[in-house]
């Protein structure tokens, strides 16, 4: 049983990306599932709301991609999160450099993931905030791509030019890739504007947009202070309460799809 593989992208910054990862990944744990969060953002931010100290790490995902080293040696158990990680520090941005004059630079992670890949039921790909080398291994490793994004007007358009990159990699490098969803993040029901776009998404999107809904909660924003997803701090909290609903939606419409 091969797992399913997504890439959690999205080109612009601070739409919440991380948080949707590591969330959903202890989300999905939490639901038995087996679970591996790859950290592909040279912040770091993944690793550090698993739990897991960026600064200390004697290998990342750094080494695996430039077949350096394995995914068996760099992966370790996120504690507070449940599940496994790969996780990166700032050496990731001298991938980009390195893996220009690599042969097959492109499908580098998917080769790497080949060798664990059937130990696990899910796998996240927390992909940097840009379209480079590094979202690029993701959308190539992935089957399908969840798309976090911001209720407000500039999102609408970032967001064509994701889903263009998206039609390029499917032509080119991975043909079974798909928009597995489009999330909407940080969402406030009184700001009138995110209402607008909300209905658009929809109007456009229609059942690719996920039903579920994530508010603009503090205890998603306080969390990785605590170095754990706040689906375990506080499972109660309106924000910990859509993630474990969000995975519970991914459940539903993976079944569907095996069906």
């Amino acid at each position: 049983m091969m797992p399913r593989i997504l890439a959690v992208a999205n080109q612009k910054g601070g739409v919440g990306k991380t948080t949707t990862s590591v969330n959903l990944a202890a989300s999905l744990a939490g639901a038995g599932k087996r679970v591996l969060l790859i950290d592909l953002d040279p912040q770091g931010n993944a690793t550090m709301g698993s739990g897991i100290d960026k600064r200390n790490l004697e290998r990342s995902v750094y080494q695996v991609l430039l077949g350096l080293t394995t995914m068996q040696s760099v992966r370790q158990k996120s504690e507070s999160g449940g599940y496994d990680l790969v996780p990166a520090n700032r050496e990731l941005a001298g991938a980009e450099v390195e893996m220009v004059n690599l042969e097959n630079r492109e499908t580098r992670l998917k080769s790497a993931l080949g060798t664990i890949a059937a130990e696990y039921d899910f796998i996240l790909l927390d992909c940097p905030p840009a379209l480079n080398l590094l979202t690029l291994n993701g959308l190539v490793a992935a089957e399908a791509v969840m798309i976090p994004m911001q209720c407000e007007y500039y999102a609408l358009e970032g967001l064509s030019d994701l889903v263009e990159t998206i039609r390029k990699v499917r032509k080119h490098l991975n043909p079974r890739l798909e928009i597995e969803g489009l999330l909407r993040t940080m969402y406030d029901p009184r700001n009138s504007l995110a209402q607008q776009v909300s209905a658009q998404l929809q109007q456009h999107f229609g059942d690719k947009l996920y039903a579920t809904i994530i508010p603009r909660n503090v205890r998603l924003a306080e969390a990785p202070s605590y170095g754990a997803p706040a689906v375990r701090l506080d499972n109660a909290c309106k924000g910990s309460q859509a993630y474990l609903a969000l995975a519970a939606e991914l459940l539903s419409r993976s079944a569907v799809a095996l069906a």
